[in-house]
């Protein structure tokens, strides 16, 4: 456990994915609501805005959701980066977690200021619908760049960082063909390099603010973390076992035996109704028969 882990660590927030899918539901229904879009332009990651007052847009910008297909592909969209987050969490720690999704954040907005800062030296122009947009007129000049930092790419370091630490798990592909996570990891990692060589200079920027968070955590994780994620997920699996044949643990169904050993997310409970200090799992907690005393 690292210094910062040890002083900061309880500040972390549980099941972070659960609250990232939240912020994309909340934004998909701005979106289904607002049919004009004005709403949205006040949420983004604007650092013109931001520098004239607007500084909820550090934060509101996480709830304008990646693009999606309809209703189906979003709960499934959805559905699948709460998964393999809370994965990556349960394998990681909850401390470590946090620290790599909000390091995204952070260079995703480190990288929108930088992005404004070029755009002031360099004054790019930017096609707009036959016209030409120059920084001459800033307030509308940077609300048409604040919609290319998004959390698509987020979402996309978070798949990057399951491929690299389960390499081996499979996923049906379009629900039919079984594939390696690896070999997903590699074609999107392809896919993005060509977005990031064939985008104009303002998407470089977004591409590469929001995933310089993979390259950096992992080519650092040793010095940082002092243990890489496999390493990680073999030392739990290493106390799981010495817990499991020692028979040290906190919780013991009286009934099925299990422990929070053998089901870390299964709850255990104390009954009331019984004589003496007996547990029980919650699938035993109201259909036990109540022991009582002679």
């Amino acid at each position: 456990m690292s210094p910062f882990e040890r002083k900061f660590g309880k500040y972390a927030i549980r099941n972070l994915s659960f609250v990232l899918v939240m912020c994309y539901a909340v934004g998909y229904l701005l979106e289904l609501f607002d049919r004009s879009g004005l709403l949205i332009t006040y949420l983004t990651l604007n650092p013109y805005a931001i520098l004239h007052g607007q500084i909820w847009r550090l934060v509101t910008w996480v709830l304008i959701p990646p693009s999606s297909g309809g209703l189906f592909f979003t709960l499934l969209m959805l559905y699948f980066y709460c998964s393999i987050g809370t994965s990556l969490e349960r394998t990681w720690g909850t401390y470590r977690y946090n620290v790599y999704l909000f390091q995204g954040m952070l260079f995703t907005i480190a990288g929108s200021f930088l992005l404004m800062g070029y755009c002031y030296l360099f004054k790019p122009e930017i096609p707009l619908l036959g016209a030409v947009l120059t920084i001459d007129s800033p307030a509308e000049y940077f609300t048409i760049i604040a919609m290319m930092f998004s959390t698509y790419y987020i979402n996309m370091s978070i798949f990057l960082a399951y491929a690299a630490t389960f390499p081996d798990a499979q996923v049906l592909l379009m629900f039919i063909i079984p594939i390696r996570v690896k070999w997903l990891g590699v074609i999107y990692a392809v896919m993005l390099l060509f977005q990031f060589l064939g985008t104009n200079v303002y998407g470089k920027f977004a591409i590469g603010a929001s995933l310089l968070n993979f390259v950096v955590f992992f080519l650092t994780s040793r010095n940082m973390m002092h243990l890489n994620p496999k390493q990680i997920h073999r030392r739990q699996e290493f106390k799981r076992d010495v817990r499991r044949n020692t028979g040290i643990t906190k919780h013991k169904c009286a009934i099925c035996g299990r422990t929070e050993v053998d089901s870390p997310q299964m709850q255990f409970r104390f009954c009331s109704k019984c004589d003496g200090n007996y547990e029980y799992c919650e699938e035993h907690l109201y259909t036990h028969t109540h022991i009582k005393r002679q």
